[in-house]
């Protein structure tokens, strides 16, 4: 079976469960949420279905792994859409999807217009598959506390002016989304230590794995996701200041693993 298709109505799908996620939070006429907040989730598993096809049929061969540039994009993309429906069951997380989804739409589109190929072999070791899972992961709880700090900046402002409008008033109260936020950080920082220590157990040479970048880089994200999980509970960091580290946090892990990768697979062609 051709996979244009199966891409087009994933899109498809994604798109219109971020849609419906739109229109609830900014109609005044909510009508049934609970059966719109039903209605989103089951859109966004069905196409969540068939990202699972198409990355197994992008990924899985009998050479290897193929984690290429656009490959490991949407991959990435599939764990935080993956991560976001699941935590939507019992947490009221779905609205970060209205960000989430369009974004992974975007590189199931990207994966299917420029096919790449880079291999992991078979014979990879069982640390390194491990390292893959859990930096992925890891990304994925990163990415949606990146969104849900961009979405309480938004709320904060709001509240701080005194003129909360239809949308701000759909979302959560501001210390529930603040809770989520670091409950978001403190799993996906406890993953990210565990991703860079099976990470270092097959590191042997940084300059000639092209590994330098990536490894100081992921070292400093560790370091400010860690710095804002101990001012929080020292200091009692919260509101601007969390937002800010959270976001600089995530734009380090994002340089360290797509950024690298980019200019070592598209630029430099290794």
């Amino acid at each position: 079976m051709s996979s244009a298709p199966i891409a087009l109505f994933s899109i498809a799908l994604y798109l219109a469960s971020a849609s419906l996620i739109g229109w609830r939070l900014f109609n005044r006429e909510l009508g049934s949420v609970q059966a719109l907040r039903q209605a989103t989730l089951g859109l966004g598993f069905l196409g969540l279905i068939l990202h699972t096809w198409l990355l197994y049929q992008a990924i899985f061969s009998h050479a290897g792994l193929n984690l290429a540039f656009f490959n490991a994009l949407s991959l990435a993309s599939w764990t935080v859409v993956a991560s976001l429906l699941i935590s939507s069951l019992s947490k009221p997380i779905e609205n970060l999807g209205l960000v989430i989804l369009p974004l992974a739409a975007i590189t199931v589109l990207l994966d299917l217009i420029y096919p790449g190929v880079g291999f992991m072999s078979e014979d990879a070791s069982w640390i390194l598959k491990l390292h893959v899972l859990l930096s992925m992961l890891a990304y994925s709880l990163l990415t949606l506390a990146a969104v849900q700090s961009v979405l309480l900046a938004v709320q904060d402002s709001y509240l701080r002016r005194r003129k909360p409008n239809t949308f701000i008033r759909a979302l959560p109260p501001l210390m529930t989304m603040e809770a989520l936020l670091f409950e978001m950080i403190g799993i996906g920082f406890a993953l990210l230590t565990l991703a860079l220590l099976s990470g270092f157990a097959f590191l042997e040479n940084m300059f000639a794995q092209h590994l330098v970048h990536k490894t100081v880089l992921s070292v400093l994200a560790w370091m400010v996701f860690g710095g804002l999980l101990l001012g929080r509970r020292v200091w009692g960091w919260r509101g601007q200041k969390a937002i800010r580290w959270t976001l600089s946090g995530f734009l380090l892990l994002i340089l360290a693993y797509f950024g690298s990768k980019f200019v070592l697979e598209l630029i430099l062609h290794r």
